[in-house]
């Protein structure tokens, strides 16, 4: 049996305007490990949120849809499943963790009349016992005094206390699969490192799978498991989090490497920053994506997209570790 919770296989989602099709997500394949975690980090822009929409089929279908690609999730294909089907999933068996908790949170309604709409909606059980299974959620995620803050708005709480009941609301479902997509932006850091501990516990006494989507490497660092690195909607580098950690392949990977801050670091010295910008979806370069900021790049780069190449135990797009690119020759 599988040790993968999910796995998603050549992932493509696309969005229409009025300049075209765009094609946010190209092809991306991971998987999620059952108890692990999974770092989805990357600039703005990369396609890290629009991977997650898609897992959920929350694209809008207006303007967006999931174009090719198999994500399977406890035997199923999850791009074939009938709306009603992916209702069922959502919630029960994967959850979502939104960034802005205010958005996440309908703000003229209590905290414990959403807990209780959740818990209801997805188990079968009376208002007053989803009432105590909601007093028992907050709880868990360590809010102080629960039984008033059921009671309270959510402007009446901190961004650190909202986040911890959009946990619980997660929690209240049993869900295995927890997708957080930057769970702790807009949070100090004091509140951040108290929501990432309790994810961390999450992860360790109640074996659930995360999805973790952050811009911030030390945050991978502190919580993955494996990572994966997008870049302009493509995965750049992917493997388990020490070697990437130890050794980056890829030049966008060390770029975001060298841009945290250390301790050691000068205080009069000059962070390091990748130059340039994520290129416009419907204007992408026609060799590797990453062409037009690389240090690297060679003729080849410009001309030829890379393919995903096996090194040093990673999956890396880049041409120095592409046997058909024939860096050392030049690039050709």
């Amino acid at each position: 049996m599988s040790e993968n919770l999910i796995e998603v296989k050549k992932l493509v989602t696309q969005f229409s305007g009025k300049n075209g099709t765009v094609t946010a997500v190209d092809g991306v394949s991971f998987s999620i490990r059952k108890g692990k975690t999974l770092g989805i980090v990357g600039e703005s822009g990369c396609g890290k949120s629009v991977t997650s929409m898609s897992i959920l089929r929350l694209i809008p279908a207006h303007s967006g849809k999931i174009a090719s690609g198999e994500i399977l999730f406890g035997g199923k294909d999850l791009t074939k499943l009938s709306e009603k089907e992916i209702r069922h999933i959502r919630g029960n068996e994967i959850a979502m963790i939104f960034q802005d908790s205010m958005t996440g949170l309908n703000p003229v309604m209590t905290i414990g009349k959403q807990l209780v709409e959740t818990i209801t909606a997805h188990n079968k059980m009376d208002k007053k016992d989803a009432w105590a299974r909601a007093e028992e959620m907050l709880k868990k995620v360590g809010i102080p005094s629960p039984a008033q803050r059921l009671k309270e708005y959510p402007h009446q709480l901190s961004g650190g206390m909202r986040q911890r009941v959009m946990i619980a609301m997660a929690l209240s479902c049993n869900a295995s699969l927890f997708i957080a997509d930057e769970p702790t932006t807009a949070l100090d850091v004091t509140i951040q490192a108290q929501i990432l501990e309790l994810m961390r516990e999450l992860k360790e006494k109640e074996n659930k799978s995360i999805m973790l989507i952050t811009h911030d490497m030390g945050v991978v660092a502190e919580m993955a498991d494996d990572v994966m690195v997008m870049y302009a909607g493509k995965e750049m580098e992917y493997g388990d989090v020490r070697s990437i950690f130890k050794n980056p392949l890829h030049p966008y990977t060390q770029g975001l490497l060298k841009s945290i801050p250390r301790l050691d670091q000068d205080s009069s010295e000059k962070l390091f920053n990748i130059k340039g910008s994520v290129p416009d979806l419907s204007e992408m370069p026609k060799g590797c994506r990453f062409c037009t900021r690389c240090p690297e790049a060679k003729e080849l780069c410009h001309k030829q997209e890379p393919g995903l190449a096996e090194a040093d135990g990673h999956k890396v797009r880049c041409w120095k570790y592409d046997a058909k690119g024939g860096w050392e020759d030049g690039g050709r």
